[in-house]
């Protein structure tokens, strides 16, 4: 030790050791506890040196670009700024005066000095490191902001370039503690590969699903998807290694996991969305007993509706001429050819829908007759809506539906409905005053 202090007291950069050291072995204390006191004293000292470095270098920093960045157009440096990127670059200030002024208060252990190097290396690489991925996140959120890669998953990209960091940034770190070649470390994880599959299988998993998923164009950020097996049903929020966001129409966050997207069936609506026109497919169901021929009486007052008296005409033209030809006997409505009031209103319904201007007309378009069920027959309705907005959508459809279920009344039609306590209320009171009387 006695060798130690002679040379720290002929080393011309350690005045302030040596100066420290005077004054402490000063205090009565032998050469190895003053060595040892005076490096701690030293130590705390310097961090709060290199603490106040710290916030300088970065007010600094960022005094010296702030005024530039606001002078400038572009988005991007105002993102390395929300991004921390300068601050983290102050950050090699203080470590490069660490690596300056540490080693000089562990001069008397050079043990803990070489310790203590191993740490601003390390140190280094994860700053620099850190610096990388704020900068691809600034890379990251200027694409968001492009048309072309609004709906990419590029969250899921950022996430890959973060593991590929760390497995550098693992590897340099193991390389400087034990000081061997970074090539050891990759060998010995050959070793441990089938661990590292097992801990890291979703990951591997996320990650070729996205891979995948971007490829095929199959799901993109802003889709509305519906995937019932995980109660999803709303609007592709988030895609990431792990996951997907959805945003449900309640609300609600639904997370699905990214590599499901291939190994499960869901809905996606781009299509329709793409398409400009929204399907509806939903039926009428009228009640049997009602549905019958029509008198030429009848006929001729449903003439009166404008926009099915052209049909009319057409349909009671082509009938005539028909039983003409073969000579139909009149006299029975069942015999020959002949317009029923379920006809007419399916005539009509189709009619109507044609000309409503919120209805897409080049796209399928038809109103059919389902096969008869215990609910009466049902009359579909099969045509697609120009405005997709859901509250619109919906909107429009009420108004067609509004308006045929008062049309057909016109065509002495019923809807079939079971019967409510009113209909039981009323049955059993008519019973009761038949008995009556």
């Amino acid at each position: 030790m006695q060798n130690t202090t002679t040379a720290l007291l002929k080393d011309p950069q350690s005045q302030i050791y040596n100066w420290t050291f005077q004054w402490i072995k000063g205090l009565g204390l032998d050469n190895q506890s003053s060595h040892f006191l005076n490096s701690i004293v030293l130590l705390l000292a310097v961090i709060l040196f290199l603490v106040i470095v710290d916030y300088f270098s970065k007010r600094t920093l960022l005094l010296l670009t702030i005024k530039a960045i606001r002078k400038s157009t572009n988005r991007f440096d105002d993102l390395l700024i929300r991004n921390k990127t300068l601050k983290l670059i102050a950050h090699f200030v203080p470590i490069l005066a660490a690596q300056y002024i540490i080693p000089m208060i562990f001069m008397g252990f050079p043990t803990w000095k070489e310790n203590i190097n191993k740490v601003l290396a390390i140190a280094t690489t994860i700053v620099s490191l850190m610096i990388i991925h704020s900068l691809l996140k600034s890379v990251r959120d200027i694409l968001r902001t492009r048309k072309s890669f609004a709906d990419k998953p590029l969250e899921s990209y950022l996430q890959v370039c973060q593991i590929i960091l760390l497995f550098i940034g693992g590897t340099i770190c193991f390389s400087i503690l034990t000081g061997n070649s970074p090539w050891s470390f990759l060998l010995s994880l050959g070793a441990a590969s089938a661990i590292l599959m097992l801990v890291f299988k979703d990951t591997i998993l996320g990650f070729v699903a996205s891979i995948q998923v971007s490829a095929n164009d199959s799901i993109r950020v802003g889709d509305w998807i519906e995937m019932p097996k995980y109660g999803a049903d709303g609007t592709v929020r988030e895609i990431n290694l792990n996951n997907v966001k959805v945003q449900n129409f309640d609300k609600t966050i639904t997370t699905i996991p990214t590599h499901t997207l291939l190994s499960d069936s869901f809905k996606n609506y781009r299509g329709m969305q793409q398409s400009g026109g929204r399907r509806l497919k939903r039926a009428i169901h009228i009640k049997i007993s009602t549905i019958r021929f029509l008198e030429n009486e009848e006929i001729d007052k449903l003439k009166n509706i404008q926009i099915l008296r052209p049909y009319i005409e057409e349909r009671a033209a082509t009938i005539d001429a028909y039983n003409l030809k073969h000579h139909i006997d009149p006299s029975t409505p069942i015999n020959g050819r002949k317009m029923t009031n379920l006809g007419l209103f399916r005539a009509y319904a189709l009619t109507y829908l044609r000309q409503n201007p919120q209805i897409h007309k080049t796209m399928p378009l038809m109103v059919r007759q389902l096969a008869s069920t215990e609910h009466g027959v049902p009359l579909e309705l099969y045509f697609f809506v120009s405005d997709i907005r859901w509250e619109f959508y919906e909107g429009i459809v009420s108004d067609v539906f509004d308006h045929l279920f008062a049309a057909i009344k016109y065509f002495d039609l019923e809807v079939f409905e079971n019967p409510a306590s009113d209909d039981f209320r009323h049955f059993v009171k008519g019973q009761h005053f038949s008995v009556l009387h």
